[in-house]
């Protein structure tokens, strides 16, 4: 099979085709012909040697396909083979072929193409464990999402918008703003020539959020905590602002909150797997009735993806970019 494998750290360039086995399948899991697959920054790190794949997960990277299974284990699942499904994996999406834990499949959304699929798993997967298990967002709470117009910033503002709640988002120009509200965020804030603590302390008539999904950390972390509402939850999925930052323990302390993060790939199966399940009530309805709408900035054929690399570096985009075979 084709595939897209790192031939050593470094910049996009050194994402290059190969030919590579198609990959045998565990038990437990299903081998699917991939028809797309996103691009994430985890890949990203990946590319440059700093986020190494898990044990036993495939070196090439990817983390989320759609497609159709061709074999696999159907002992313990409803799945069969011809059946078309998107799909979170360790590693190995950039590619022809790629097996998946069962588990961790999703049928299609009714009406949905494979490369709209495709842009699901990484960041709905993402988003429901962590503001939704995780922070634990209920009823009428509000949300802050930073970086809003990332493919999980637009994922976490639909699928919270539809559920009922405020979401805030931040991002880094006017027109990202506008399309964060045309998701449904309540406000988009240009974090560039705003201040996001104050514009929620005014928007929320100074109770703060509820909730914040935050993947810059760094010198974000005392405005986020000084705009948290109180018995409020901050959640961190990425350090891309920077790795510590200075906190005033009194307010942690007096006002009840809670800080927390999480990352995803390095999961057992066993989580994925409620979480999947979880995604399946609750969200996929929302998906079936066109509530929630795939954010899909460019596609590049498999063997563009350095292209695609540089393009995710640039951030540029608004929404998730893609691959397909």
């Amino acid at each position: 099979m084709r595939a897209i494998e790192i031939t050593q750290p470094g910049g996009p360039e050194v994402l290059q085709i190969c030919e590579r086995p198609v990959p045998s399948f565990k038990a437990g899991e299903v081998l699917i012909k991939v028809q797309a697959a996103g691009i994430n920054r985890p890949d990203v790190f990946q590319r440059t040697g700093n986020y190494s794949p898990p044990p036993g997960a495939s070196d090439l990277p990817g983390l989320e396909i759609a497609g159709e299974i061709v074999d696999g284990d159907f002992s313990a699942t409803s799945f069969k083979k011809g059946d078309l499904v998107c799909a979170l994996v360790q590693g190995g999406g950039y590619a022809e072929y790629c097996s998946a834990p069962a588990a961790q499949c999703l049928p299609l959304p009714t009406g949905w193409s494979a490369v709209e699929a495709a842009s699901l798993p990484e960041t709905f997967f993402t988003v429901w464990s962590n503001v939704f298990d995780r922070a634990k967002l209920v009823g009428g709470e509000t949300l802050l999402v930073q970086g809003g117009s990332s493919g999980i910033g637009a994922a976490a503002i639909q699928i919270a918008t539809a559920l009922g709640h405020r979401v805030f988002a931040t991002a880094g120009s006017d027109d990202k703003c506008r399309a964060c509200e045309a998701l449904g965020a309540e406000r988009g804030i240009n974090y560039r020539t705003e201040d996001f603590a104050a514009v929620i302390k005014t928007a929320t008539d100074g109770k703060g959020v509820n909730v914040i999904l935050d993947m810059v950390a760094g010198d974000y972390v005392p405005r986020e905590i000084s705009c948290l509402a109180d018995d409020g939850r901050l959640v961190f999925i990425a350090t891309l602002g920077g790795s510590s930052a200075s906190i005033d323990f009194r307010q942690v302390l007096m006002r009840r909150l809670t800080i927390t993060g999480s990352t995803l790939r390095p999961r057992p199966i066993a989580f994925k797997a409620a979480i999947a399940a979880q995604l399946q009530e609750r969200v996929w309805p929302l998906l079936a009735a066109k509530k929630i709408k795939p954010v899909i900035f460019k596609t590049f054929p498999l063997e563009q993806a350095a292209q695609a690399h540089t393009l995710m570096e640039s951030s540029s985009h608004i929404g998730k970019i893609m691959l397909t075979t």
